[in-house]
């Protein structure tokens, strides 16, 4: 995907610097569409948020994770900040499991982002992804602690598939005053286009409603059940060859040593007696017992008690608040530990609890408004099209796209662009290689002397004509390589090698003289203002001598020149020429 148009957070995509491609592989997905100009998409966008939010209803705006929900979060910021609009009095909500991150990670890549966004944050160091209206939500639950009133939320997934799209749309569908806007051209058979293609106020549709709940009596008995046999094996038992003659040895001297205190105390009725002296200073140091480590293949056993989470008192600030986009001040009259246990999230446990995942069929009553605004950011078929003219590719691939949009790129690529088209359907294998054979051949001095060599740039180049021949390797004139070899004649292995031999003066044939350079207009206006011609730029066109000449780059290399013939057309041509190798 692609596009040449700029926006709030990207700028637009740069083809013509490219050089002429052998093999381009495109889609056909935008060829028949049109989209609409982009003040008026935006303009539709503000009209819908503020009739539902002035009519007491919520807007849902339907957006992916990262990508486009960046350029929405963006433009609604900057409507939010415009105090005429009145939209400061509502509540405004990016909703996704990474809300935060994407945010943060948007605030490192200015520097590849547009260029307005990049001399904004030069000058002003003021971040534009350091929203001041937006508030990051990462669940239903941060939604539901917004202020009430009207609110705009954008969630992810565009399909309304699943997601948190899926969770509002079920609540907010039934509500005539509520609106839902879909950014995106979604699959066949998903129910984002579903509601798009067969949208009717008070339409019924049966839904799969999916939601987790607590396990329970012997579901619950059953589950501890499976965890404790999965946690028992994790136990393993010693190896006796290994640790039975230690753990004897512990056992002994921990069955003398049992009292509560760590004393030593020396057993009564128990006298060493021996052949060799004793030594009379006993228990210099206190007894140390080493614990021996148990392990099994897997390394060794974890004791679950030491990683244990104990349950947090209720001073501890959730999650929630180390968000430093979303921190409330304190309010008077209310103390420390009563702000912290308000705002204790109920849904999020320290400890997890086991759930299952259950299904229920419900009719869904549509009664808001869903509207498509288009902010795929894509190019739409006249861009592509323009786009393939440009780049002229040899080889064109056309995929991702219906069959009437991917016959018409084949049909303008074989007729305007010349390139040989492929239009595989899906998972069908084609060969679009190309087998270009190189040899090496000799110019005999004869034909060298002949060539007339025009510069062009840091080279000169001539026009050759001549015929080609196999002489013996030991000639006298000095070999001129003209490519690297890559393969080798059989003729030419038995000591023989190709030549161009000069062609008589009569079988030379005409050709068309063919001008090598690629001019840039803005590079010639300055050969022009050197040569004492006045010229200027308007709409493209470079307007020489007081506007009677017009010179327009026609394609890539090829500039038209169109006005009255006079000293001055003639004057200006001549100059044309001179930055041409002309062969």
């Amino acid at each position: 995907d692609s596009t040449t148009r700029k926006e709030r957070h990207l700028s637009g995509c740069e083809l013509d610097r490219l050089q002429r491609p052998s093999l381009l592989i495109t889609d056909a997905y935008n060829a028949q569409y049109q989209q609409a100009r982009r003040r008026a998409r935006d303009e539709k966008l503000m009209t819908n948020i503020l009739q539902t939010v002035r009519n007491n209803g919520n807007v849902l705006i339907a957006a992916d994770t990262a990508g486009r929900m960046l350029e929405l979060a963006h433009m609604l910021d900057q409507l939010w900040k415009n105090k005429e609009s009145g939209l400061m009095a509502y509540s405004l909500a990016l909703l996704n499991n990474v809300s935060y991150n994407v945010v943060e990670f948007a605030k490192s890549q200015i520097e590849w982002m547009s260029d307005k966004l990049t001399k904004a944050f030069e000058g002003a160091r003021n971040n534009p992804f350091q929203f001041k209206h937006i508030q990051l939500c990462h669940t239903l639950a941060d939604v539901y602690k917004l202020p009430a009133g009207p609110k705009v939320v954008l969630a992810s997934t565009p399909d309304l598939e699943s997601g948190f799209t899926r969770d509002l749309f079920i609540q907010w569908a039934s509500n005539a005053n509520n609106s839902i806007i879909l950014t995106t051209r979604t699959s066949p058979g998903t129910l984002a286009m579903e509601l798009v293609e067969n949208y009717a106020p008070g339409r019924q549709i049966e839904l799969d409603v999916r939601r987790r709940v607590e396990l329970e009596g012997a579901e619950l008995e059953e589950y501890l059940r499976t965890q404790g046999e999965k946690i028992n094996p994790l136990i393993a038992k010693p190896e006796p060859e290994e640790e039975s003659s230690s753990e004897s040895e512990d056992d002994i001297e921990m069955s003398v040593i049992t009292g509560k205190h760590d004393i030593v105390v020396r057993p009564e009725g128990r006298h060493h007696s021996g052949f060799f002296k004793s030594n009379k200073r006993h228990h210099v140091m206190f007894p140390y017992h080493e614990e021996k480590i148990k392990y099994d293949e897997y390394g060794e056993i974890i004791n679950l008690d030491d990683y244990r989470i104990a349950d947090m008192n209720n001073t501890e600030f959730p999650p929630e608040e180390q968000n430093k986009e979303n921190v409330k001040k304190e309010e008077p009259g209310i103390g420390i530990e009563q702000q912290a246990n308000g705002a204790m999230d109920t849904d999020v446990q320290l400890l997890e609890k086991p759930t299952k995942l259950i299904n229920q069929r419900k009719t869904i009553e549509v009664n808001a408004q869903i509207q498509r605004i288009d902010f795929e950011g894509r190019s739409d078929g006249e861009s592509m099209l323009k786009i393939l003219s440009q780049l002229r590719p040899r080889r064109v691939i056309v995929v991702h796209g219906t069959e009437e949009g991917t016959q018409v790129v084949a049909k303008h690529c074989e007729q305007n662009v010349g390139a040989r088209v492929f239009t595989p359907q899906k998972g069908e294998i084609i060969d679009v290689t190309t087998e270009i054979h190189i040899y090496q051949v000799r110019l005999t001095e004869g034909l060298v002397s002949q060539l007339q060599f025009q510069k062009g740039k840091d080279a000169e180049v001539a026009w050759v004509d001549g015929r080609l021949g196999m002489r013996l390797k030991a000639i006298d004139a000095p070999p001129t390589a003209m490519d690297v070899t890559v393969e080798q004649d059989a003729a030419m292995q038995e000591g023989k090698t190709l030549t161009l031999e000069t062609l008589e003066e009569d079988e030379i044939p005409v050709h068309n003289s063919v001008l090598i350079n690629e001019l840039k207009l803005s590079d010639f206006k300055q050969i022009l203002l050197r040569n004492n011609i006045n010229s200027e730029f308007s709409g493209g066109v470079l307007w020489c001598t007081n506007g009677t000449l017009a010179l327009r780059r026609v394609d890539a290399g090829k500039v038209a020149m169109e006005g009255c013939l006079s000293e001055e057309y003639y004057k200006i041509r001549e100059l044309l020429y001179e930055q041409y190798a002309i062969v």
